[in-house]
């Protein structure tokens, strides 16, 4: 009896998958793509009818109890880069991208930069990738996430402009080990209310301290936002990833320690970033 097709297999897996994910064809698809060690576009064009491997099976059963399929597969697109990503990392998404840019329009000038709670890599990466002259230093708690961070400079031929370093923002003195100050901070920070409704997907399988910051989801900004001016140069700039409901609260968290604010939206309208810098920058 002859093995089923490739093009058979993600029929099948596709409807497998409906049942617990919206995008249940293209989850097929890049699984497939990863079994069998090539990429969307070459499976779609060539492999369609060729005898599936038996991996793909397990890969399936994997999205099925609702993990993530950058976990499986182990990499994630970000901002046109390939990053590397695992359990000990948020997976880089599309909305935070809106960050990047707003770095890059800030300070095309920048010279260090630096991310707190620097997870994959992925915001610090993407602007150096973009800013050949600046330098980059990425802090994270977590030695797991340093550990991929540290893997993505390399993989991406950055490692000689980007440092990793552990360090955590709630522990008095931990910005003394940084020496000096920066054009540019970014911080994607916890900022998820602890009792939030989350898809399966993401409560279950991605790492809980890179996502919850207290009853509010502001914990982590009534901490890290007061000691911003103390880690920017002259003329220098933080950008913060916020949630959508949370801009009101966070803008004034600064204006409570000197900061002018501005805000920038992501590609569906929705408040995503804040800008913070001391000095005269009109909010919006």
């Amino acid at each position: 009896m002859a093995k089923p097709t490739v093009g058979e297999v993600i029929r099948d897996a596709a409807q497998r998958l409906s049942a617990s994910s919206d995008t249940a064809r293209l989850d097929a698809e890049v699984l497939m793509a990863h079994a069998l060690g090539t990429d969307r576009s070459t499976l779609l064009l060539r492999h369609m009818r060729d005898p599936a491997p038996e991996i793909f099976a397990d890969l399936v059963e994997r999205r099925a109890a609702s993990e993530p399929v950058a976990y499986i597969t182990g990499h994630q697109e970000f901002f046109g880069l390939p990053f590397i990503v695992g359990p000990d990392v948020l997976i880089p998404r599309g909305d935070s991208e809106t960050l990047v840019e707003a770095a890059i329009a800030a300070r095309p000038d920048a010279r260090r930069v630096l991310d707190c709670g620097t997870g994959s890599g992925a915001l610090l990466l993407a602007v150096l990738a973009k800013l050949p002259e600046a330098r980059g230093l990425g802090i994270d708690r977590s030695p797991g996430a340093l550990a991929v961070a540290a893997a993505n400079a390399r993989a991406l031929g950055l490692d000689d402009r980007a440092e990793m370093l552990a360090a955590d923002w709630h522990a008095p003195g931990w910005s003394e080990a940084l020496a000096g100050s920066f054009d540019l901070v970014l911080a994607n920070p916890p900022y998820v209310e602890d009792g939030a409704v989350l898809d399966t997907s993401v409560r279950a399988f991605e790492p809980a301290g890179a996502l919850f910051s207290g009853p509010e989801g502001l914990d982590d900004y009534r901490v890290l936002v007061p000691q911003l001016p103390g880690l920017l140069a002259p003329g220098g700039v933080a950008l913060v990833e916020i949630g959508h409901e949370q801009a009101e609260a966070v803008m004034a968290i600064g204006m409570d320690c000197g900061l002018a604010s501005q805000l920038h939206r992501d590609l569906a309208g929705r408040a995503r970033v804040v800008a913070f810098s001391v000095g005269n920058v009109s909010s919006g």
